[in-house]
């Protein structure tokens, strides 16, 4: 179970659910968990066997697991995927003992039935039935078992209901009774909802294949170089500062800094480029990047929980463990849907019984279509008949997982971009979005400005460095890198939006916007951006700073525009620079000298005209511009603040993500209604047919495990 603070969200808690089935399991859970004191937020997702809670006090894990327990349901410390494995490996075993006993007895029905009579098959029948419904069939009958004295329902007591009367019937059959036995058809229902259970289970283990991906990148040991020499050691004993000494063809088992060496670097786990990167020294690597081409020894800087790679591990189970609003519907209506089944089951089963001679002419005529209607002049027989196909055919599973697995696939596919979303809800969103406001520094740009011009004497350039140093603006690294020779600082004190203000021996430096842009209209309309230095109030001095266009940045534009989507950028620089660098992009609309606290309210002008808003930012002054967009964006290489406040995290690149993120966003949402309506579509056609007697239990039971199969192979098309 993993947990971790978040900066005004509270604390959040990931864990493994076992024993759920179906979307009613899930929501009993999730119902259970918001129970919990201190519980502000809980969901459960079935196609990860994930629980997350957001909660405002550190819950131990006994009191979850208490919660949990209390509904029939259990929470593992192991991993979902290992949970998954046990369960996919118990699946199988469980599908071959059912069809070892359950084809046999098939083809014997089969032999019985248009051949010649079977000796004792119906004992046979009671038999092999109670073998397959009551042993293989175990798990789906404490399912069913666990909900009913929770007073719910859920799947498997759709199954349990149809299987154990269908097995009763061949008892009654045995000891003499006038009834039909279907001893045979529980058997099968049994087999199939194995048989589905299983290839539902391979293919959710294939749709969730990068978490598996990403887990498989974790390095299990590293070389440390010590003063004793190399040793291998677990990945557990090792500790910042430690140095480590990589290989080419080895993963780099740790986020951290080259101190000797350069090699290329693969970096597509994190940023889904394949083209290796030239590290050199001072450089930092990620853990789970691949060292190319020369030996390299890393300086640690961050390990186990704190690594880029296992933040970015739950950062993905956190958003497919969350629900997109649509979500909201199906588990409504699943809440509702087997209890109003069973009564429309036995009330059909009610009807047929009463009017079996009334109806028996429809039933002859659509013998005539559909073969596979029984031939018996008994109402109990047909009555039965009636009541299993409508038990079968209606089993909920396509409609839990229409939207988990089309979440689970769309996160993955998301993560192989370079984009992690935080906020499962931002997919829904993205979709609807109609202006990217867009930060420049950073966003736009490259965000690694150099300074190309300046008139400063020596001791400013070193006085001006030490200010600069203390801020955490990518301008201010610019002009940091000026000198080296540090002089000592004191009041340092940032002024977001506007510049640096520090004491030096006894005067008052500032570094930041100029008072009057007119001096500078030369460098302003070369698209360069100009910081200004006073001292005591006065003006000592300039720096010009140019910071170049990403690559992607005006292709990426052009795409948004093809998309229907307005971009639009907002910065804090003179009108002038803002007015060329929008030229050269592309963007007609800009908005320039933005303080922090405008942007917000930018963000709030476009909602007002009705728009759904993306802001994109990299820096603590768009921290609440991506907390008031409908989706924050943050660039990952930004700060922890605007990161902490994206729904979306760009791991690298700029704004060419953006439209990854939404059209990953249209096609996860496109697939999720395909999977709502056909999920839809089949229950009410089926379910009907089932209580007119048109449907065989055997073929409702195909139908069901294929409407589930095909749900998750829709789903697996997001990619």
């Amino acid at each position: 179970m993993e947990d971790r603070a978040v900066k005004n969200e509270g604390i959040k808690k990931t864990f493994t659910v076992t024993g759920m089935t179906c979307a009613t399991c899930a929501k009993t859970v999730e119902k259970a968990l918001r129970k919990l004191d201190g519980v502000k937020f809980a969901a459960v997702n079935l196609a990860t066997s994930t629980g997350f809670i957001v909660a405002e006090r550190e819950l131990s894990f006994e009191e979850i697991k208490k919660a949990v327990e209390e509904v029939g349901y259990g929470i593992s410390t192991e991993s979902p995927e290992d949970v998954e494995r046990k369960r996919y490996e118990e699946s199988k075993k469980n599908l071959i003992l059912a069809w070892l006993v359950t084809a046999p007895l098939a083809l014997l029905m089969i032999y019985h039935m248009f051949v010649s009579k079977v000796p004792y098959f119906t004992w046979i029948e009671v038999f092999a039935g109670a073998f397959v419904t009551f042993y293989v069939g175990r798990g789906t009958i404490r399912g069913a078992w666990i909900a009913l004295t929770h007073k719910h329902t859920n799947m498997d007591t759709l199954i349990f209901f149809g299987a154990v009367t269908s097995w009763v019937t061949a008892v009654l059959d045995s000891i003499g009774l006038p009834v039909m036995s279907f001893g045979a058809i529980g058997a099968m229902i049994v087999a199939f909802h194995i048989t589905g259970r299983f290839i539902e289970s391979y293919l959710r283990d294939r749709a969730s294949k990068e978490i598996k991906a990403l887990l498989k990148l974790q390095a299990k040991e590293a070389r440390v170089i010590t003063d004793e020499g190399e040793v291998m050691m677990p990945i557990e004993a090792v500790k910042e500062d430690f140095i480590v000494l990589v290989k080419p063809g080895e993963r780099i088992p740790v986020d951290g800094v080259i101190v000797e060496g350069q090699s290329s670097i693969d970096e597509s786990v994190v940023t889904g480029e394949s083209i290796p990167v030239l590290k050199r020294e001072n450089d930092e690597v990620i853990g789970g990047s691949l060292n190319v081409s020369s030996p390299i020894k890393i300086k640690v800087a961050k390990v186990g929980e704190d690594t880029f790679l296992s933040q970015m591990i739950k950062l993905i189970q956190e958003a497919q463990g969350s629900k997109v609003p649509i979500q909201a519907l199906a588990d409504r209506i699943t809440m509702w849907f087997v209890p109003t089944i069973i009564v429309l089951a036995i009330a059909s089963a009610l009807v047929w019984y009463f009017n079996y001679e009334q109806f028996l002419p429809f039933v002859e005529k659509a013998r005539e279509i559909f073969p596979w209607i029984i031939q018996t002049g008994d109402p109990l027989t047909f009555s039965i008949f009636v009541f299993v196909a409508t038990i079968v055919i209606a089993c909920p599973c396509a409609l839990g997982l229409a939207t988990p697995m089309a979440l689970v696939t769309g996160t993955g596919l998301a993560a192989k971009k370079g984009l992690l979303i935080r906020n499962a809800e931002a997919i829904q969103t993205s979709k609807d979005i109609g202006v990217v406001l867009t930060d420049k520094t950073g966003t736009l740009t490259e965000g690694s400005p150099r300074v190309v011009d300046h008139n400063l004497s020596d001791e400013l350039v070193r006085i001006v460095a030490s200010v600069e140093r203390n801020s955490n603006h990518p301008l201010a690294k610019a002009i940091s890198e000026l000198s080296q020779d540090v002089v000592e600082i004191e009041n340092v004190e940032e002024i977001p939006g506007e510049g640096v203000r520090a004491l030096y021996k006894g005067e008052e430096y500032f570094v930041g916007k100029p008072q009057d842009y007119s001096r500078y209209e030369s460098l302003l309309e070369e698209g360069k951006t100009v910081v200004e230095v006073r001292r005591n109030g006065e003006v000592v001095g300039f720096l010009a700073i140019e910071d170049p266009i990403r690559e992607d940045s005006p292709e990426a534009v052009r795409r948004l525009k093809e998309m229907g989507i307005e971009p639009v950028m907002i910065t804090g620089d003179n009108e002038k620079t803002a007015r060329a660098v929008a030229r050269r992009l592309g963007i007609e609309k800009f908005h320039a000298g933005v303080k922090p606290s405008e942007k917000l309210d930018l963000v709030r002008y476009y909602q007002a005209q009705g728009k759904k808003v993306a802001m994109v930012g990299d820096g603590m002054n768009d921290a609440a511009a991506l907390k008031g967009a409908d989706v924050g964006i943050a660039i990952g290489s930004g700060t922890d603040l605007a990161i902490d406040s994206a729904d979306i995290i760009i791991t690298k690149g700029g704004i060419s993500k953006v439209v990854d993120a939404i059209e990953v966003s249209r096609k996860t949402f496109r697939i999720i209604k395909q999977n709502l309506f056909w999920a839809f579509f089949y229950n009410v056609i089926a379910i009907p047919m089932a209580m007119m007697g048109l449907l065989h239990p055997v073929i409702a039971e195909l139908a069901m495990a294929f409407s589930s199969i095909t749900v998750t192979l829709n789903s697996m098309r997001v990619k």
